[in-house]
């Protein structure tokens, strides 16, 4: 529709209609259009479901089309509805979950399982996805880990700006077909609860703020995401939702987003809790004037918003803005033209799960494996090799993350499946996957998976008989999928005892141990580094997941993710990550001359694997790192080159990574600060010269008088194969 079409219909729309756009109702109020039980509990009348500008988690072609035909035929302009879900890491066909996919250091990799994500999601009839979530995730404790990519702000800032892109498209003025609009969240700093603990209060100085939690929001803005969704945390002791400092000053003016913004569930409703507002009234006026153009799944704008202009608290004029935007984003989807979209029954049979987005899956699965140990070469097993392969997930459907909520676990196959024509791989549960009484609540409507009674002794004893007559043992642990995710948040890091002691039993009768871990968030497995004598991160690996680690395990495909985030020594550390500060009295290692510096006393600073930490099946030596100049002009640039060589057996990829060192500046800087960094395969004996190029940009931060510049002075830096090497040189800006 053209823009003077689409004002004249806007101009047409009563004040109670324009408000009917900004409010977003459950799926689960609709029933063929019709409204049921909880609709009426929230205090909704039909005519409020009836002018509802969007819905909440439906899906389905021929369900979504009937349901908007019944919407159009009862709104007085006929307007479409929207319908959102949080399709994450993949709608049916679920690639690794998104962590995961911040090991692969790929952005083409997620660009692709958005695009994937969004061809079949569209044809089941969905317009906008809850995603990226582009939250800076440096605590271990909260569950969300697992919808981020991780601590790094650059990484994370490349990832949700390629997962935009593959969800939209690259056309920014229409949204094509087989895409979706992609909502950004969480905006800002859900990444940083107190204590881990989800739905918390963050502390972020403005420094902070802007140097690490910003920056990825940013990209995605740039890349042109069409929706933010406000998170449920304070900032500066303000609700996101009705922070109008974020909103309006830093999101619209400063970042230039000209979308939609939209609320977290309920999140309007919960400024009461809060404490900000004595009643809905008071937190609908409040987001209003902040910014929140949609209120998703609270009685809060609905009830409230019309008597709120009559009686001159709220501007009519932001109802305009608000509503007028979220009619530009269903003409920018082509609803008006066509209410359906992509909807197509005949295309879901076809593209869902189709044999191409299956491979596509394995392929991200095996890129995101992470191999952090490796002694004696354990892996990749040889085929004349007779294996156990035991624990929870030896014989375990449940392998995408808890965010997976459209997944059908039936059509994922399980590792003793994957590896069913392999005589030499026998299996045995050994334990169950949690202890007993272990606590277990489902994920929103999500069923978890039943774990059918298990005598303890009998199949560890059935497990360590299998683990002596192997030549190597396949010990697969870890959490189970509700175990991460939202609303999982966990103060204790470790595998269950049950897992634990079956690692330490099988030890006793087999030393060649290879544990693969299952997991939605960095873990606490000092136990399993001194066990096992190779670990590989599967994390949550998706649909195809299984078959992607039989190609790992077996060598046909070499392993090469790097870790997004930092394995902490133990939870005591967390929030642990590489880009901290030094402190005015840095440890150096030493107990006895270093007492009165940062350090525990029990434990280590370091994490137990760093970020950017990664093996594969070969070896690479990086040279010494030279510049083409030691000194650099603020309109020029310096090169800086190593050259990376195979010196193993076997084809490989290394992640060269760049890290920059601020020595001197106005404010205390991190150590160092990842700005680039480069995929190379290499045969073996094979090698290569690996160039960066820096920039003035690529030095910037906020000064002491929160002036983004760079300034004068001495920097190193570093190129290695994680963030903890010491190879680098250094230069000087005029």
């Amino acid at each position: 529709m053209k823009t003077e079409e689409l004002k004249k219909l806007f101009d047409q729309l009563s004040l109670k209609e324009k408000i009917g756009q900004m409010v977003q109702i459950p799926g689960y109020f609709l029933s063929e259009g019709n409204i049921t039980g909880p609709a009426l509990d929230m205090g909704l009348t039909q005519e409020d479901i009836d002018l509802a500008g969007s819905v909440l988690s439906v899906i389905g072609a021929d369900r979504l089309k009937a349901i908007q035909t019944a919407y159009m035929e009862k709104h007085p302009h006929h307007i479409p509805m929207l319908f959102m879900a949080d399709i994450i890491n993949g709608y049916r066909t679920v690639f690794p979950i998104p962590l995961a996919q911040g090991c692969s250091f790929d952005p083409a990799l997620a660009e692709n399982g958005a695009a994937i994500a969004a061809e079949e999601a569209a044809a089941a009839g969905i317009h906008v996805t809850f995603s990226p979530m582009a939250d800076l995730s440096r605590d271990a404790r909260w569950g969300r880990v697992m919808e981020s990519t991780g601590e790094d702000p650059y990484l994370n800032g490349l990832m949700a700006s390629a997962m935009v892109q593959g969800y939209q498209g690259m056309d920014h003025e229409t949204i094509p077909e087989g895409k979706l609009a992609a909502c950004l969240k969480h905006y800002a700093g859900y990444g940083a609860p107190t204590a881990g603990r989800d739905y918390n209060t963050v502390e972020l100085s403005a420094r902070t703020l802007r140097e690490d939690y910003l920056p990825a929001y940013q990209r995605a803005v740039e890349a042109g995401c069409d929706l933010v969704m406000t998170s449920f945390n304070t900032l500066d002791r303000i609700p996101s939702s009705a922070n109008r400092w974020l909103l309006r000053e830093v999101l619209r003016d400063e970042m230039g987003f000209d979308g939609v913004v939209i609320s977290d569930w309920a999140a309007i409703h919960e400024l009461v809790e809060h404490g900000i507002a004595a009643d809905d009234r008071e937190a609908a006026k409040l987001a209003v004037l902040a910014g929140v153009d949609i209120d998703m799944a609270s009685p809060a704008y609905c009830r409230n918003l019309l008597s709120l202009v009559k009686d001159g608290e709220v501007p009519e004029s932001l109802i305009d803005e608000a509503a007028w935007r979220i009619l530009v984003l269903k003409n920018r989807l082509g609803l008006f033209e066509n209410p359906y979209k992509d909807a197509s029954a005949a295309d879901e049979t076809a593209k869902i799960l189709s044999d191409a987005h299956r491979a596509a899956a394995r392929k991200a699965a095996a890129d995101t494996f992470v191999l952090l140990k490796n002694d004696n070469a354990l892996l990749p097993i040889r085929q004349e090799e007779r294996i156990g392969c035991i624990g929870p997930y030896a014989d375990r459907r449940q392998l995408s993350g808890s965010w997976s909520i459209f997944a059908d676990d039936s059509v994922t196959e399980t590792l003793r499946e994957a590896f069913s024509g392999d005589a030499n791989v026998r299996f045995a549960k050994g334990c169950s996957i949690l202890d007993p009484g272990a606590p277990r609540v489902p994920f929103g409507a999500q069923k978890i998976a039943d774990e059918p009674e298990t005598d303890a002794d009998a199949a560890l004893e059935e497990a360590l008989r299998l683990a002596a007559d192997s030549d190597k043992v396949i010990l697969t642990l870890g959490e189970p999928n509700d175990y991460s995710g939202e609303a999982a948040s966990r103060a204790n890091l470790t595998l269950p005892e049950c897992q634990q002691r079956l690692l330490r039993e099988t030890a006793k009768v087999n030393p060649n141990i290879v544990v693969i871990l299952f997991c939605g968030r960095p873990l606490d497995i000092r136990p399993v580094k001194e066990l096992a004598g190779a670990i590989l991160v599967a994390w949550f690996p998706g649909t195809e997941g299984a078959l992607a680690l039989t190609d790992v395990l077996t060598g046909k495909t070499a392993p090469s993710g790097k870790l997004a985030m930092s394995f902490p020594y133990c939870v005591g550390q967390t929030p642990v990550f590489y880009a901290q500060l030094s402190t005015g009295r840095p440890f150096h290692g030493d107990f006895r001359t270093d007492r009165f510096h940062s350090k525990y006393l029990d434990i280590p600073n370091e994490p137990l694997y760093p970020f950017g930490y990664g093996l594969t099946y070969t070896s690479f030596e990086c040279s010494a790192v030279t510049l083409n100049k030691a000194v650099m002009e603020k309109s020029d640039t310096i090169h800086a080159c190593v050259t990376l060589a195979n010196t193993g057996s076997v084809k490989g990829t290394e992640t060269v990574q760049l890290y920059i060192h601020d020595c001197a500046a106005s404010v205390a800087r991190p150590v160092r600060e990842m700005k680039a960094f480069k995929k190379v395969t290499l045969s073996p004996g094979e090698s290569k010269n690996v160039e960066f190029v820096i920039t003035e940009e690529m030095l910037r931060f906020h000064d002491i008088g929160m002036n983004f510049v760079s300034e004068p002075g001495r920097f190193e830096v570093f190129i290695g194969s994680d963030s903890t090497t010491e190879n680098k040189a250094v230069f000087e800006l005029k």
